[in-house]
């Protein structure tokens, strides 16, 4: 089935998700969870081709890991699933309440988007945790991911699809595109007629392209250039602690950092000091002149090294005069992801958290932090990055809209 055929169908069953009671979309969500688990070894197995051919494609290690599903990260999905629904219901909650002056009752009450399209590369976990989401909060979705995850997709997919039917709900409340040409998905991402929304998941490259070609409303996700900011102040050991887990935890994920920006006063001390302990890991540093000369193996960055993301076990390290300097360069070089200072002073966190404009932003700790799962929303459906109507890590309230019921007694205007 071609992609704006999915939609049509996703469309058709947004009417009767949206109906159904939290108690039916709790009962499916535990049926996934628990199917995801009983059926790891047959998505590991599909995962497996998936890891062959991309590998046998050159894709480089970080995507590898992104790409790659076991026991223990299948178990983790499926804790993601349980923790979506054991979560307060996000649908018919009454936002705000009172009475006019002409009498009526007026109610603003949350409710579904409806047809969600969500458009991702490598990661077949964001099948199940969007999967979930969307169903939560009474949405249907229509899942676009990259070529190559398309067998641990559909494996996943597949596990859903069971659970919705064994509770008489229509499987195409959840619906997985198979391998559509780069035409098919443009027109997906022109149709208004059935997508409310999409929301692309994925490199900066994606996200522009769908931001760039859609006429459905987007939501722009997961484009993480994030820093770690380390002031004349603050504590070596736990800065170390923190730049270590911040780039090397998992470097190919978008809260991971891609910019280690260290205060002058400190700099001959801490930079070498560092600099060994992420050559240690792996990492490739590339840095400014003043960097360069406390650092032989760094390569000398530029303005295309500040604004990259790299998913990869590679990293800036910039010295700066101070915090005004630092909140400049991730004003001028971020994407409003996460970004941290790692500082002893008050006045320093004070300045860097009302200077800088991200979704998420840390004092002492770790960028890593950004996540759906972390925050407690049990799963994400993206990080926002933008402003409107959604930001940072987006949960079940993130994906519903609202509308208003008014009750009279005959008043007319």
């Amino acid at each position: 089935m071609d992609l704006i055929s999915l939609a049509a169908a996703a469309k058709k069953a947004s009417r009767s998700v949206r109906t159904l009671t939290n108690e039916i979309r709790s009962k499916v969500l535990r049926e996934f969870a628990y199917g995801l688990v009983e059926n790891a070894d047959t998505i590991i197995e599909a995962n497996a081709l998936d890891l062959s051919e991309a590998e046998a494609n050159g894709m480089s290690k970080a995507m590898l890991d992104r790409l790659m599903l076991n026991q223990s990260r299948i178990d983790q999905i499926a804790e993601g699933v349980l923790q979506v629904e054991q979560l307060e219901d996000p649908l018919n909650r009454v936002l705000e309440e009172r009475v006019l002056a002409s009498g009526v009752h007026l109610k603003k009450i949350s409710s579904a988007i409806g047809v969600i399209g969500i458009i991702f590369e490598s990661r077949p976990n964001v099948t199940a945790d969007c999967a979930a989401l969307c169903f939560k909060s009474g949405n249907t979705c229509v899942l676009k991911g990259g070529k190559e995850s398309y067998r641990s997709c559909k494996a996943i997919v597949d596990v859903m699809k069971a659970a919705l039917i064994k509770n008489d709900v229509t499987p195409d409340a959840v619906m997985l595109a198979e391998k559509p040409s780069h035409e098919e998905t443009a027109e997906f991402m022109k149709c208004r007629e059935y997508v409310d929304l999409l929301i692309p998941r994925g490199s900066s490259r994606l996200i522009q392209a769908v931001v760039q070609n859609a006429k459905v409303p987007v939501i722009e996700t997961g484009a993480g250039i994030c820093h770690t900011f380390v002031d004349e102040s603050a504590d070596f050991e736990m800065a170390k602690k923190i730049i270590i887990n911040a780039k090397c935890s998992r470097p190919s994920v978008c809260n991971a950092m891609e910019t280690l920006l260290v205060h002058e006063k400190i700099a001959g001390t801490f930079v070498p000091m560092i600099a060994e302990v992420m050559k240690e890991h792996g990492v490739l540093i590339y840095g400014n002149p003043e960097t360069c000369k406390l650092v032989s193996e760094a390569r000398e960055g530029n303005e295309t090294n500040w604004a990259t993301e790299y998913d990869d076990l590679i990293m800036n390290l910039v010295i700066v005069k101070d915090v005004n300097e630092a909140i400049d360069h991730i004003e001028t070089y971020g994407t409003h992801h996460s970004d941290c200072i790692v500082t002893e002073n008050e006045e320093s966190k004070e300045a860097f958290f009302r200077g800088i404009d991200s979704a998420c932003l840390y004092h002492n700790a770790s960028t890593r932090f950004t996540d759906g799962f972390e925050f407690g929303l049990g799963a994400e459906i993206g990080i926002s990055t933008q402003k409107l109507h959604a930001r940072g890590p987006m949960g079940l309230r993130e994906l519903t809209t609202y509308l208003y019921q008014i009750e009279g007694k005959g008043e007319i205007r």
